[in-house]
């Protein structure tokens, strides 16, 4: 049999997918920063082999977004205090903008979208023993629910870069204990933000989803877990 050819489609698909499935890893959280794994693990997460996952991780080892340590390791890079400010402060502004143009542009359907994940979200939270992951997930789809319907694809693609840097932190915040969980700030910034939508009031959208981004950072730099240089 002879060898595939160089741009091998069934290559790229896989290629891809593997690309898309640590990419999502990433954004909702599931990774936290720091932790090491090897490809052979990640592959075996994604059901997959391990060729197309290590050309996924080489791609986002160069969006920075990973990075290889000795014996072929893979780690979700450390965030320094100051970058997270940084990043902090961006969403503010890229997410906000988001969240204000969704309120005009938002449909009915998605609207009942955007209020079954925040209902999700709040069931999750405060189970009695709540599932962190379910959590996490459930925050990550419902904030995305709301940026698509912006309809603005390349804000949304820049805003997926800085969840791709931002999301393994938030498990410093919905990882916490179910009392945090329970009484997470989140629950009544989302609610704020699912009533501006429905009433497509766009000022009161950004602000909600502002104060959203502002309560979980807050928590998280009062914990001191972050490094003052990587």
């Amino acid at each position: 049999m002879s060898p595939r050819p160089k741009h091998d489609p069934i290559r790229a698909t896989l290629r891809d997918r593997a690309y898309d499935g640590l990419r999502d890893l990433l954004i909702a959280g599931q990774l936290a920063p720091g932790e090491k794994l090897s490809v052979r693990e990640l592959a075996s997460g994604l059901d997959m082999s391990p060729m197309p996952v290590r050309e996924a991780v080489q791609r986002l080892v160069a969006e920075r977004a990973l990075e290889v340590r000795p014996q072929s390791a893979v780690r979700v890079p450390l965030m320094t205090r100051a970058h997270f400010v940084e990043l902090t402060t961006i969403r503010f502004n890229l997410e906000g903008m988001a969240a204000q143009t969704a309120a005009g542009e938002i449909t009915p359907v998605e609207l009942a979208r955007v209020r079954r994940y925040h209902e999700r979200f709040r069931k999750s939270a405060r189970r009695t023993r709540p599932n962190a992951s379910v959590v996490i997930r459930a925050n990550q789809q419902l904030h995305f629910a709301v940026y698509q319907c912006a309809r603005m694809p390349t804000l949304l693609r820049l805003i997926e870069t800085l969840w791709l840097r931002i999301g393994p932190v938030l498990i410093f915040d919905l990882r916490s204990s179910p009392r945090r969980l329970h009484t997470l700030a989140a629950h009544d910034c989302h609610e704020h933000l699912v009533t501006a939508l429905e009433h497509r009031d766009g000022d009161a959208a950004r602000r909600a989803l502002v104060s959203d981004i502002e309560s979980a950072a807050a928590y998280i730099l009062s914990l001191d877990r972050l490094p003052g240089t990587a």
